[in-house]
């Protein structure tokens, strides 16, 4: 016989397809195949028929084309035999899709069987019919599905209520219809008709809120005898596993008995005993056993439970995490961190269990239990968790040292109360991890210094002896150099001594020699250099004696191949030699750092990085109505983000001033603390103080701190400036006209506020570009629940064109205990002759039921 002719058998051809060496040779087969078998078709070969299907069905599986044998699974179908019936039936399901239009051709056929005699021939129908159903499929038979549901044989009514789940999510109108046949099914002895019933129910409570009532009151008690039955009866062959009568149907009857006591009190109530029955008395010892208990506390989480009930399920997650099984010690932690916002206390009970697992050797339980230890923290506990976490921070992996440190330094900022502490804690971290300590973390920690002058001296003291044996650790050499540069003469004289300290000594030249060591050590980078140069130029004014060595240093570093060391050394060689009248004026003592403004100015920064983390969209031509957040759509690549031109590392304008002191090291030398007036830019505050990296232009602009708001934005006219600029190289005065453009900045409004939701809109200019405005929403939740699947919408007239960034999450806290912040770019194609006007949409849920808040904002300030 010809090996491809359409009577070889299956498994002749899977055998020659097999024996293939290369993919080439196996297209080969494939291919031939595939012609005898339309050459079949053709010639319509009824013998051969069910067989073609069949091979066309492998070949399908090995991912080649089979469109063309659709028809002959139809052909089978409306055979009278059952075995052509079964192929046919087997090949719909594997060569079609509820997409495909020749699939209406079929329901006839899925209707004469669903009426059949023959109970197998009605099993086949229904198989089909639930796994390829379309919604005109589901609107056609739904009819003779239900009618199924009432027949006497178990295998038809489960194969019917799988198949009416599949109606249902096709058609949620078509729910009401099965709400008496579902409820009924729950009588049954049957464990497959009971679980198809139990999951029936399961999908009704999800597409219809009518349906959740009806089946809560007519399906609890039934639910609740299912449970007793199955957890005490009798050992059942068919149906155990490990020692425990059918964990699945336990499983199912929790989720279903969770969705119905949600929100009900009295449904709740009447679960409560069997609940606790089933935590009590099921055993952990095997896998089955856990699945159930696990199941048990998500149902006593999710109903409205009584304390007691709630204090066991979290015994039970207590349990959890002394188990051996990395999977289970797992979904604990993730179960204990939706608990702790129900019930802290009897979470609290675990945190020494909850410790021992971020020492876990496990990398995803360690992370998962540092989350959960940073939920359990509060003004009690901070002092004892942070003592245990920076002891494990010394003998941790370094892997995990990063994430570790940051939550260690979260705990830090966010709970102390007394700010010695604070240093001193900050100082361990730094000693311990200080290379994987962030920018932002001990820029913070130089402001709290900065701001607490009983203990400048204790600072640089400590900070000195940590440098003594922490030296490779970068952020800390960082925090040394510049409390060096700026205390040193209280680290020489021991000025503000405190009763918990040591006397020690310190010379003038020790000082010299930790900035020395800074400036030339092997791992030090750019930035540590550039702060070790300024704070040798300051030691050289407050310890005359060092001035000579400290030229010297300088003096080597005028040879320097990176071009801002070099000019900083030039710079600073010149003032040395050339300007010690001025020297002393120029190298004071910096003002106290707004630590306020620097804590809002860092908050902000935190919420743009949240923002600038999500791919970006493109706004949609011609359209008012955006997509809603988490819709995705094609990236962007704007030219100012391939530039960076908003990254923190921008250049940034200094503000004006006719004092060449200015000039020359880039630092404003009026007392910033008292006026209020900060630097500008996207920086960071303390690298616009210390000079670094950050060259002069012309774009003048100032932001004045408020007490009432933060950052409250003025706008300063343009005017020229005539600035007399000293040359430091050669001494001789020059005169230099420098234009300052101010950029307008604007005040923030409040966009919208109603009893549930208050919403904040803050603007961005682009000066290169007047008729762009960036505005940052910030969404603030007033009740007391918290909202989920939070979607902001917004539409803008024709002449707007408006662009929404992905939003920071869709879950918002209640109490105003978090924000969700959202990025909106509008462009004004009328900028100065129309202002602008936005209607905006709100949509979310509270305790599952859906919220629509909407409202027109026409208080933008003028001039966007």
């Amino acid at each position: 016989m010809n090996p491809f002719s359409s009577g070889t058998r299956l498994r002749d051809m899977i055998r020659a397809i097999r024996a293939c060496k290369t993919a080439a040779e196996e297209r080969a087969v494939v291919r031939k195949e595939c012609a005898a078998i339309r050459s079949s078709i053709s010639e319509n070969d009824q013998d051969y028929r069910h067989r073609n299907i069949a091979k066309l069905m492998f070949i399908h599986m090995l991912g080649y084309p089979t469109h063309f044998g659709q028809m002959e699974c139809l052909k089978l179908i409306a055979s009278a035999g059952f075995p052509e019936k079964r192929i046919g039936y087997l090949g719909l399901m594997l060569l079609l899709d509820e997409r495909q239009e020749v699939l209406m051709l079929v329901t006839n056929s899925l209707k004469q069987d669903l009426n059949h005699t023959n109970q197998y021939i009605v099993g086949l129908a229904l198989c089909a019919l639930g796994n390829i159903c379309s919604a005109e499929m589901a609107s056609d038979l739904a009819s003779e599905v239900e009618r199924l549901l009432l027949t006497r044989d178990p295998n038809i009514k489960k194969k019917a209520a799988l198949c009416s789940i599949r109606i249902v999510r096709k058609v949620p109108d078509l729910a009401e219809n099965f709400l008496s046949p579902a409820a009924s099914l729950l009588k049954e002895k049957h464990h497959g008709v009971l679980i198809a019933g139990i999951q029936l129910c399961t999908d009704l409570c999800k597409v219809s809120a009518d349906a959740t009532k009806h089946l809560r009151k007519n399906c609890t008690e039934g639910l609740i005898r299912i449970l007793k039955d199955v957890s005490n009866s009798s050992y059942a062959p068919e149906y155990d596993i490990a020692g425990i009568t059918d964990p699945f149907l336990h499983i199912r009857v929790l989720r279903l008995m969770r969705m119905l006591g949600q929100g009900d009190a009295d449904t709740s109530e009447h679960m409560n005993d069997i609940l606790a029955q089933i935590a009590s008395k099921t055993e952990s010892n095997k896998n089955a056993g856990n699945a159930i208990l696990y199941e048990c506390v998500e149902t006593i989480m999710g109903i409205e439970e009584t304390s007691g009930l709630r204090v066991l399920a979290i015994n039970i997650l207590g349990r959890f995490l002394s188990n051996r099984d990395n999977n289970i010690r797992y979904v604990a932690l993730n179960m204990l961190m939706k608990a702790i916002t129900v019930d802290s206390q009897a979470v609290q009970r675990h945190r020494t269990t909850i410790l021992e697992c971020v020492k876990d050797s496990d990398a995803s339980i360690r992370k998962r239990a540092l989350e959960l230890v940073f939920l359990l923290v509060n003004d009690t506990n901070a002092k004892p968790l942070t003592k245990e976490l920076i002891d494990y921070l010394e003998v941790s992996d370094q892997d995990f040292k990063g994430d570790l440190t940051a939550i260690i330094c979260s705990i830090i900022e966010k709970l102390f109360q007394e700010k010695k502490w604070y240093i001193d804690q900050m100082l361990k971290v730094l000693s311990l991890a200080g290379s994987y300590v962030k920018d932002d973390v001990w820029h913070a920690l130089i402001v709290a210094i900065s701001n607490g002058p009983d203990l400048q001296g204790y600072s640089v003291r400590s900070l000195y002896k940590a440098f003594q044996t922490s030296f490779e650790q970068v952020s800390l050499v960082r925090v040394v150099v510049w409390c060096i540069g700026e205390y040193g003469e209280m680290l020489v004289g021991n000025v503000g001594v405190l009763e918990v300290e040591e006397l020690m000594t310190v010379t003038e030249s020790d000082t010299v020699d930790v900035l020395e060591a800074c400036l030339t050590g092997h791992s030090s980078d750019f930035t540590t250099r550039s702060m070790s140069l300024i704070a040798l130029l300051k030691l050289s004014s407050r310890f005359p004696s060092t001035s000579e060595r400290i030229k010297e240093i300088i003096t080597v570093h005028k040879g320097s191949i990176v071009l801002e060391l070099q000019q900083r050394a030039i710079e600073f060689n010149s003032i040395i030699q050339r300007h010690e009248n001025i020297k002393s004026s120029l190298v004071e003592r910096m003002p106290v750092l707004d630590e306020p403004a620097y804590m809002v100015k860092k908050a902000n920064s935190s919420q743009e990085n949240i923002v600038a983390g999500k791919s970006s969209q493109t706004s949609l031509a011609g359209t008012s109505v955006k997509l809603p957040n988490g819709v995705a759509k094609p990236p962007a690549a704007p030219l100012v983000d391939l530039l960076d031109l908003s990254s923190d590392d921008a250049p940034v304008p200094p503000s004006t001033s006719k004092d060449f002191l200015h000039d020359l090291l880039g630092i404003d030398l009026t007392n910033s603390s008292s006026s209020g007036i900060v630097p500008s830019g996207g920086t960071d505050i303390l690298m616009d103080l210390l000079s670094i990296g950050t060259p002069v232009q012309n774009d003048i602009s100032t932001k004045i701190v408020s007490s009432n708001q933060g950052f409250a934005p003025t706008t300063k006219p343009t005017f020229p400036t005539t600035v007399q600029v000293l040359d430091l190289l050669d001494g001789l005065p020059s005169n230099g006209s420098v234009a300052g453009d101010q950029s307008p900045l604007y005040p923030s409004i409040t966009a919208f506020q109603s009893s549930a939701l208050k919403i904040m809109f803050s603007f961005k200019k682009h000066p290169e570009n007047p008729q762009v405005t960036e505005i940052h929403a910030t969404f603030m939740n007033l009740l007391s629940d918290a909202y989920t699947d939070f979607v902001f919408q917004a539409a803008v007239p024709k002449f707007i064109q408006l662009h929404l960034d992905p939003a920071s999450s869709n879950h918002l806290p209640a109490n105003g205990n978090g924000t969700i912040t959202q990025t909106l770019t509008v462009t004004n194609s009328q900028h100065g002759q129309k202002s602008l006007a936005m209607r905006i949409r709100m949509v979310y849920k509270v305790n599952n039921q859906e919220k629509l808040e909407q409202g027109q904002i026409n208080n933008f300030p003028p001039g966007l």
